[in-house]
């Protein structure tokens, strides 16, 4: 069988391996899936991507050939990213926005004027990358001036990303270069006072992660399998999100995986909430959450569990807790990991979400908001292994209608729900970066209602 396209989606657990036909067509449709366990610890992962090959092969019980092989990973731990900006709650938050939104993994953030500690931290943290960011365009020079010289003071070679004041930019650019650094310069992720602008540096983190994947344990081999460049697996979930987005306007993705859970939001929220927001927010927002994951950090969740409500429904759970694994084998592990995916999915939602809050001033107080509204969330969409699979998705998903939480801009009850039904998420991201309506396309006919 020839296909036109095979989809990988390298995972920290599992690789998934999804065929596609009919592209730049009227009718593009999903062949077949397939899956392996991540090989990293055999130094190799395209080990695991050709073992789901010959799993999918053997469900279509035919020899499968293909004309383009692309793919997405987030099994080397993504893009390790320092960020290091002026006042945290303007270009520092923005700087994060970019960072996460194309997939990188926040390791370290510092905002004002750096000092020798925060140059010995960056050493420590071994990033892959620096985004320097700071000062409105045309604004505040010296902050940023200073961090160029302090980070060209570091004795690791890693690409620095300049995303400030656009004023300074080839001052700074020079002053690093001097000390022998790469350096590469956007627009300004905080371009003016109450204006956000990620998506520029996005673009470029997603390039360096392309460039840097092949050095990542268990990836050196895999530019002799795919035809494009790789793309981090949280951002193809986030182009995802956006088109969905096109369809349904005010969406919300939840990705539970073995290691992380991973949220992205595409609203603009409440107009009312918007007149008191402290600071913007951007249309497109993504939060992972690395201490919540099924697998790998199984513990963290399990310690996050209401002691009295696991012992009313599973007396038995330190046991189970001992059998965890991403392929459970009885109906009693099912229901167990189902009750911590729960946890999950409502525990990412909130910290996902923004607060209202009470500032107390000559006038009295006042009523203000601060973070990201999803009071204008119509639809929630599920994906990752067990949303996609479970038949207890449905009481993992509608844990987000019993959150009490007042002074959370949290989605109202009657949000709607769906799922990823195909597991298709990721691919369909990495499938809008080469043809975006045959992606929206089989999205619109992957999604279940529940």
């Amino acid at each position: 069988m020839k296909v036109d396209l095979l989809v990988a989606e390298i995972g920290s657990t599992t690789t998934v391996i999804t065929a596609f036909d009919k592209i730049n067509s009227k009718k593009p449709k999903v062949i077949g899936q397939a899956e392996h366990y991540t090989t990293v610890k055999e130094g190799d992962v395209t080990i695991g991507i050709f073992k789901a090959i010959k799993n999918l092969e053997e469900k279509l019980r035919e020899k499968v050939n293909w004309e383009k092989f692309i793919a997405s990973s987030s099994a080397a731990g993504g893009l390790k990213i320092t960020v290091h900006g002026l006042v945290y709650d303007m270009t520092v938050k923005a700087a994060r926005e970019a960072a996460l939104g194309a997939g990188g993994v926040l390791k370290y953030v510092t905002s004002g004027k750096m000092k020798k500690r925060h140059i010995q931290n960056i050493k420590k943290y071994d990033p892959k990358m620096i985004l320097l960011a700071g000062g409105v365009d045309y604004g505040e020079e010296e902050t940023i001036l200073h961090n160029a010289e302090m980070i060209s003071e570091i004795d690791i070679d890693v690409p620095i990303v300049y995303a400030g004041n656009v004023n300074v930019a080839e001052e700074a650019k020079e002053l690093l270069e001097s000390k022998g650094r790469k350096v590469i310069i956007t627009e300004n992720v905080y371009p003016n006072v109450d204006q956000l602008n990620v998506q520029p540096a996005r673009k470029i983190i997603q390039e360096l992660f392309s460039k840097n994947i092949i050095y990542a344990p268990g990836m050196e081999k895999i530019y002799d399998i795919v035809d494009e460049e790789i793309i981090p697996t949280p951002g193809s979930v986030m182009l995802t999100s956006e088109l969905l987005s096109e369809e349904y306007e005010d969406v919300l993705i939840v990705d539970i995986g073995g290691a992380t859970t991973d949220v992205d939001s595409v609203t603009k929220g409440d107009s009312e909430i918007q007149k008191i927001m402290l600071s913007p927010e951007p249309i497109s927002k993504r939060t992972v959450e690395g201490d919540m994951g099924l697998f790998i950090n199984a513990d963290n969740v399990y310690n996050m569990l209401d002691k009295k409500e696991l012992e009313n429904k599973f007396d038995d759970h330190e046991e189970l807790m001992k059998k965890v694994s991403p392929y459970p084998n009885s109906e009693r592990m099912e229901k167990f990991i189902a009750f911590m995916a729960k946890k999950c999915f409502s525990e990412s939602i909130i910290r996902h979400a923004g607060s209202i809050k009470y500032l107390f001033g000559p006038n009295g107080r006042q009523k203000v908001a601060q973070g990201k509204d999803l009071t204008a969330i119509k639809y929630i969409f599920g994906t990752g292994g067990i949303l996609t699979r479970s038949k207890h998705r449905k009481y993992i998903m509608e844990s987000v209608k019993e959150i009490d939480k007042p002074n959370k801009l949290l989605p109202g009850k009657k949000v709607k729900l769906g799922y990823d039904k195909n597991y298709i998420f990721a691919a369909l991201g990495v499938l809008s970066t080469i043809d975006k309506e045959s992606a929206k396309n089989i999205l619109l006919k992957d999604i279940e209602w529940i």
